[in-house]
């Protein structure tokens, strides 16, 4: 495995947010491109797993910019939804990455399942699966994730996602609530950079 630290970085997604949480994450010192400044498309998601559809964005992006790349794939997991959206979170948002359509199918599906669900079942997980990729080959895979349940109303308007109605485990405020500083602390996306940091 290469230990040499990071210097430049692709960031292997071309949603703005979660790039901005990335970058926040990131030493000040590391210079971080985007696939929008090579003009490229992702790849299409085909795994089965956040951990497959990171390492496929990942060597897609360092295979085609012959550079090392970070990629993440995660998502809201709801229990009462066996796991939905899950790996298709993003897909929810439709074409034009609209999460208010996403949330209000959360919604319209909790409620389908039980019109009762947030006395009887709201919890879920948030997942993030964090791949680093180097133009040798090599790569490392992590997963980070937070438990909480489903908030009964969409609530602020920090983040991105479905941070507005995630309550994390131990809060009253979901991550849409919360200031970055403190979502930053305790969310998936930190859990799962915590295992890479020594490479950076």
């Amino acid at each position: 495995m290469e230990k040499k630290k990071i210097l430049k970085l692709l960031v292997g997604s071309n949603n703005q947010g979660k790039i901005k949480e990335i970058k926040d994450l990131l030493p000040n010192y590391i210079q971080i491109l985007a696939p929008n400044d090579y003009k490229l498309r992702s790849p299409k998601e085909n795994g089965k797993t956040f951990e497959q559809n990171s390492l496929i964005k990942a060597k897609f992006f360092s295979k085609q910019t012959k550079m090392i790349c970070l990629a993440d794939d995660s998502g809201l997991e709801v229990d009462l939804l066996n796991g939905e959206p899950g790996i298709y979170s993003a897909r929810w948002a439709g074409k034009n990455n609209n999460f208010n359509l996403a949330i209000n199918k959360v919604y319209k599906e909790l409620n389908k399942k039980d019109k009762n669900w947030f006395v009887k079942n709201k919890n879920a997980s948030f997942v993030c699966a964090l791949t680093i990729y180097w133009p040798n080959n090599s790569f490392v895979t992590v997963i980070g994730k937070v438990s909480g349940t489903i908030s009964k109303y969409k609530k602020g308007k920090n983040g991105f996602g479905y941070d507005p109605i995630f309550i994390p485990k131990n809060s009253k405020l979901t991550f849409g609530q919360m200031k970055l500083s403190l979502k930053y602390e305790i969310d998936h996306r930190m859990k799962a950079f915590k295992k890479i940091k020594k490479f950076f």
